[in-house]
């Protein structure tokens, strides 16, 4: 196989120059597990660890390699381990909020193509779930498509009333699925391209895992029943990508109870497409749709061409976004501050 079958394309070839170390080899993470790493090349898959210079010159956590990332490596010991010494730039990504209240980024995964947003006909089935979902891929410019899964579970007048719900919060293709009768499956197989990379995301027991299985044909991965209450029991453990054998590339991901946003007001606006239409006709340019008046916005929300359901959500993500994007810059800039006075002090000391 070729880098190009794995998704390396000229506008990677255009980066390539820009990375240290020319004796390397490119390969691409294949897998990410508590800062181990799987890469593979045109040859062969091995783990991998960071160079020393590469782990502690990153500033950021969400620079350093996740799955899906393209990075320059020095294979060793007869080509059984590799070094990591550099990473490309990143043409798409999926990222997060880290959990809890700590304002940093988590990477999710990186130069994907599309992402499947997958939720449940049963419990998981979350509206203001899957606008955050919408909000992460348009944030990352990913492409999203949502897959609804376990069909078999409601009624064809259920299934509708659930597509419709889902036809007004995205324009984005729908794909509505069960993994027990085999129900749309044949049509999610034929979104999938070779030499492309997918993305799964959704909450844990939607079926993600049992969805992969089924393209690979055989029981690859361990699937777990939902609970007693009906919720998803964590099967998948680690981000990972895997080879399908019609040359498509999919990125399985642990199911995420937290989807905190940040810094994705550009993504915010994206995932709410009609909001971007109608402020065009707010009378200030700078409107935030709150309290300002002439706000078309508002106006519809109050005429009921928009749902106060929908505007609500609006607000609360980029309020969210926002704030944790501001703790997040201050942070950083406290950090830089105090890492100069480090420099500082240790010059001083060694003049002394």
């Amino acid at each position: 196989m070729e880098l190009k079958d794995f998704g390396f394309d000229q506008w990677f070839e255009a980066q390539a120059g820009t990375l240290p170390r020319q004796d390397c080899c490119i390969a691409r993470v294949t897998a990410v597990d508590r800062g181990s790493y799987l890469i593979r090349n045109e040859l062969t898959e091995v783990p991998a660890e960071l160079a020393g210079r590469l782990s502690f010159q990153t500033e950021d956590p969400g620079d350093l390699p996740c799955v899906g990332d393209w990075v320059t490596a020095q294979f060793y010991n007869d080509d059984t381990a590799a070094i990591i010494h550099g990473v490309f730039p990143r043409k798409t990504f999926l990222r997060r909020r880290s959990a809890g209240d700590h304002a940093d980024y988590q990477m999710i995964a990186a130069n994907i193509d599309t992402a499947f947003i997958v939720q449940s006909c049963h419990y998981d089935f979350n509206p203001h779930r899957l606008e955050r979902y919408l909000v992460m891929a348009a944030d990352g410019h990913v492409d999203p498509k949502v897959i609804l899964t376990k069909t078999d579970l409601i009624s064809r007048e259920e299934l509708e009333e659930k597509l419709a719900i889902i036809g007004s919060v995205t324009r984005a293709q729908v794909l509505a699925l069960s993994n027990v009768t085999g129900s749309g499956f044949d049509e999610f197989r034929k979104t999938l391209s070779p030499s492309r990379t997918y993305c799964l995301l959704g909450s844990s027991g939607v079926g993600k895992t049992t969805l992969i299985n089924r393209l690979m044909g055989r029981q690859a991965f361990e699937t777990k029943a939902v609970s007693g209450t009906g919720e998803g029991t964590h099967t998948t453990s680690r981000r990972q990508l895997i080879m399908l054998g019609q040359g498509a590339m999919l990125i399985d991901t642990p199911g995420m109870r937290e989807l905190g946003i940040m810094g994705a007001s550009d993504g915010v606006d994206m995932g709410f497409e009609e909001f971007v239409r109608l402020s065009a006709r707010c009378r200030y340019a700078d409107c935030s749709h709150g309290h300002e008046p002439g706000c078309a916005v508002r106006a519809a929300v109050e005429t009921g061409e928009l749902s106060e359901d929908r505007y609500s959500s609006y607000l609360k993500l980029r309020k969210e976004s926002e704030h944790y994007e501001m703790s997040y810059l201050d942070r950083r800039k406290k950090d830089r501050a105090f890492g100069k006075f480090l420099k500082t002090y240790k010059k001083q000391v060694k003049k002394d």
